[in-house]
């Protein structure tokens, strides 16, 4: 007998692979659930379904989902999910400054290859912009060349051939045809503050004498993190207090990274994710590879490959001392998170580390986490430290250390170490974040049955677990377990009884409501999937 509809809906949501659900046991074709609308889920569930990065059939899902002519979806929402993905939020940002009345000034930065340019690229289509793209040439070669893109902007060849400043360029570029909504945008602006110091202050005083009070958009964007917050956004910069906007572009999330690569398995984009991340750039190399080991070999381990030096040239553009950062990333990617052992590797005092960690805190290469039940995080004693970019991560524990064998151009044998080390070393635990990204999501689209206000993991001196979130008002608690295996053996009800143990561990409310989440790359057995059915506080992903 079919389940009800309530709980075949949790079901399906949360039961992957097809493992225990009914498209499996009743061979009813993914499409045809959709087509046919076999279980009459509504619209909400039908996108919940199709969201979830860990179904296998995503992409079937999509193309079914937003060819529907029945949803209505505009060619440019499809168009913009499958060119622009994960965007959306910042472009809508951009429209919106760009149709206010008057005057506009937007900050977008973030690291290389992330999608900056391209993000301004798509937002200038069909707009009457003026694009620079700065470079480290001295002042004088940037004004030059400026001057020359502004001439051509406003038609006026002879521009290029005087000696105008920026101010009176930009006075030029203002009263050309005034009556029209104008864009500019410098790109790599961090360069004009490197060749000039004191540019920050010459745009200061463009922008308070000549472009406040006009019909204009203008966009400062840059790479270099520490520069660009530097000379725009904190208190010291003479731009502070201008700004109209700000964007701090950050990594695609997982749950929109199928739709990069339509023809991959869950486990294979998994093991891509724990790769690239979420970087644009690093997908896209990626992309064409037959296998991750392949695209390793081919895209990171090659000398000539940009991939093989990006950590050292992330670092060297934003820092000095690049061998301290290089150290201590090292050794937080060798398994070391507490200060006092990284400290004890590099053979340095904790407090000396302070410094190092915060900058690169700053630059969103590591995180501090305390186990999630603690009531005040920022003194907590029991801080870890981790890396947060999943190729910098990879970089450090697999190429890195094997440069030698590399250089010598003993690849193949650096790729045998790394298969043979890849899944229990590394991919295994970017699966736990994925995981706590997926339990946010769930938790977004209202499916456990409370809210999560806090979301995290939580250890002690002698036991972890990998997922914890709870609601304080509720008194709900979420204990959860993520199991990416190397072979395909699926996760037994042994488990979650040893969760439920490390669970009675946990110091947090009385009269709580405890529930469990299981994640699993290969399913679940027979045993463990009847009991989640009997129980409403298990859930199997």
């Amino acid at each position: 007998m079919l389940l009800s509809v309530a709980f075949k809906i949790r079901y399906v949501t949360v039961f992957h692979l097809f493992h225990a659900f009914q498209f499996y046991k009743y061979h009813i074709p993914i499409e045809a659930f959709f087509k046919n609308n076999v279980f009459n889920i509504n619209r909400k569930w039908t996108a919940l379904l199709c969201r979830n990065p860990l179904l296998q059939g995503i992409d079937r899902c999509y193309n079914l989902l937003y060819n529907n002519p029945k949803y209505n979806y505009s060619e440019r929402s499809r168009r913009m999910m499958k060119a622009f993905i994960n965007r959306e939020i910042e472009l809508n940002s951009l429209y919106s400054e760009y149709h206010k009345e008057g005057s506009s000034l937007v900050i977008i930065y973030g690291r290389r290859r992330i999608g900056k340019t391209t993000l301004i690229k798509e937002f200038l289509k069909d707009k009457y912009a003026l694009y620079y793209l700065a470079t480290e040439e001295p002042n004088a070669e940037n004004l030059r060349q400026f001057r020359g893109f502004a001439g051509d902007y406003i038609d006026n060849p002879l521009l290029a051939q005087t000696n105008l400043s920026w101010e009176d360029t930009f006075k030029l570029v203002i009263n050309h045809k005034p009556e029209t909504k104008k864009i500019i945008v410098l790109d790599e602006f961090q360069y004009l503050s490197k060749t000039k110091k004191a540019f920050p202050s010459v745009f200061q005083r463009i922008w308070d004498t000549t472009l406040q009070d006009e019909n204009i958009m203008v966009i400062l964007c840059g790479s270099l993190i520490n520069m660009m917050e530097s000379q725009t956004l904190s208190h010291g910069s003479p731009l502070y207090g201008r700004r109209t906007g700000q964007i701090k572009m950050q990594q695609i999330p997982y749950h929109h990274y199928h739709l990069f690569y339509e023809d991959k398995s869950f486990p294979e984009l998994v093991e891509y994710y724990a790769v690239t991340g979420g970087v644009p750039k690093y997908i896209e190399l990626f992309r064409d590879s037959t296998n991750i080991y392949t695209a390793i070999k081919e895209n990171i381990m090659k000398t000539d490959s940009y991939l093989y030096e990006e950590p050292k040239f992330l670092l060297d553009q934003e820092v000095g001392e690049v061998g301290t950062y290089f150290s201590i990333i090292k050794t937080i990617a060798a398994g070391e998170h507490k200060i006092g052992k990284i400290a004890g590797v590099l053979g340095v005092k904790q407090s000396n580390l302070t410094r190092y960690l915060h900058t690169l805190m700053d630059l969103d290469l590591i995180r501090r986490i305390v186990p999630i039940t603690e009531k005040n995080p920022e003194k907590s004693k029991r801080g870890l430290y981790y890396l947060t970019d999943n190729f910098i991560e990879f970089w450090f524990k697999f190429i890195y250390p094997n440069r030698s064998y590399i250089e010598m151009g003993n690849r193949d044998y650096v790729v045998k170490k790394i298969e043979e080390n890849f899944i229990d070393q590394h991919v295994s635990f970017v699966f736990e974040d994925i995981c706590r990204e997926h339990t946010w999501r769930l938790a977004g689209e209202n499916f456990f049955d409370f809210e999560l206000s806090k979301l995290g993991k939580w250890w002690d001196q002698k036991n972890e677990i990998d997922l914890v979130g709870f609601n304080t008002d509720t008194r709900d608690i979420l204990f959860g377990e993520c199991k990416y295996w190397k072979d395909d053996k699926k996760v037994d009800i042994d488990v979650l009884h040893a969760l439920m143990d490390k669970a009675a561990l946990v110091e947090w409310g009385k009269n709580r409501q405890e529930h469990y989440i299981l994640f699993s790359k290969s399913g679940f057995t027979d045993r463990l999937i009847e009991t989640a059915k009997k129980r409403e506080n298990v859930y199997l992903v």
